[in-house]
């Protein structure tokens, strides 16, 4: 760790945290959906309560994602990003259908 000083601060510098990578943005935003498919638990409560609303918009955003992306990724991030949006959207149909 390294200080820097400031005028009138100090500000100690940490290692820098790993890079992140597409698939871990995927499956950070894959574990949103499915805390509002009601399939894990919510990290502030402990609970799992489902909501179709945001469990909608979570793979909504995927979705755009995915199409946004589209030709830009590699074959272990196109397989990853189809394979992780077909099980969201599977389980969102059988929570819609209860």
């Amino acid at each position: 760790m390294t200080e820097r000083r400031g005028e009138t601060f100090v500000m100690k510098e940490e290692a820098a945290p790993s890079a992140i990578s597409f698939s871990t943005l995927v499956m950070g935003l894959a574990s949103t959906a499915l805390i509002h498919l009601g399939d894990a638990p919510n990290p502030e409560t402990g609970q799992t309560t489902p909501n179709l609303d945001l469990a909608k918009q979570s793979l909504d955003l995927l979705a755009l994602l995915q199409a946004k992306t589209r030709g830009n990724l590699d074959n272990e991030e196109t397989a990853l990003f189809d394979n992780v949006l077909a099980d969201l959207r599977l389980r969102f149909v059988a929570l819609s259908k209860r």
